[in-house]
């Protein structure tokens, strides 16, 4: 297979790792990034997407994981004074090949990453972690003594056919309060097996911190 031609894209590092397939909501009010705003919406193209690995989204100068997702704008309030409120949706994984001067806002030249050969992941499998994060919920539910919602609803999607597992299993993750190590874990696995054994490692961490939160 030949491998997705690199392009050059605006990229917007954050402090959090964003997986594909979902809503993403920003608040722009730094210069840069109001060019960055003003750039997709003009030429119609998505932008990047990463986790920083060290510093802040704020003032620049920070270090940047290489891999993240791309990101389009569905609908931007202006607010004037370059400040905007943006409703966006991630998609494609990409994988940062080269980081550009950050002129005149972030930029990189990436390429879409999609899954990596690897064993399959079932139905069954997929099942048995949908019902650990499930025990997860209803952990964290009966310690705040409220009731949890229905399945579907929780965790946002009816499983279909054996096709589906694999990109479910971003959206599965997006519902476990994990943070940004996890998440990033979930996200750079190379192959859809490798993204259910991050996903499992990430349950274990949360559950663990619940409960020793919970013993206090």
């Amino acid at each position: 297979m030949t491998a997705p031609k690199p392009r050059e894209i605006a990229m917007f590092p954050l402090e959090t790792a964003i997986l594909p397939q979902q809503d993403l909501p920003l608040r722009i009010f730094e210069p840069r990034y109001g060019a960055l705003v003003r750039h997709c919406l003009d030429a119609g193209e998505p932008f990047g997407v990463v986790l920083i690995a060290q510093g802040r989204e704020v003032g620049g100068g920070d270090a940047r994981c290489d891999v993240g997702t791309l990101a389009r704008i569905s609908d931007c309030v202006d607010q004037g004074d370059g400040h905007y409120l943006l409703r966006c949706r991630t998609d494609e994984r990409i994988r940062v090949c080269d980081w550009l001067p950050d002129d005149p806002y972030p930029r990189a030249t990436v390429q879409i990453w999609p899954d990596e050969p690897g064993d399959p992941v079932t139905q069954t499998q997929f099942r048995e972690i949908e019902d650990r994060v499930m025990a997860l919920f209803q952990r964290i539910a009966n310690a705040r003594g409220v009731r949890l919602s229905g399945r579907d609803v929780l965790l946002g999607y009816q499983l279909g056919g054996d096709g589906d597992v694999d990109k479910l299993l971003y959206t599965l993750a997006s519902r476990v309060p994990m943070g940004p190590a996890d998440s990033y874990a979930v996200l750079s696995a190379p192959s859809a097996a490798d993204r259910l054994a991050a996903l499992c490692e990430a349950v274990d961490s949360v559950a663990a911190m619940i409960e020793f939160q919970l013993s206090d």
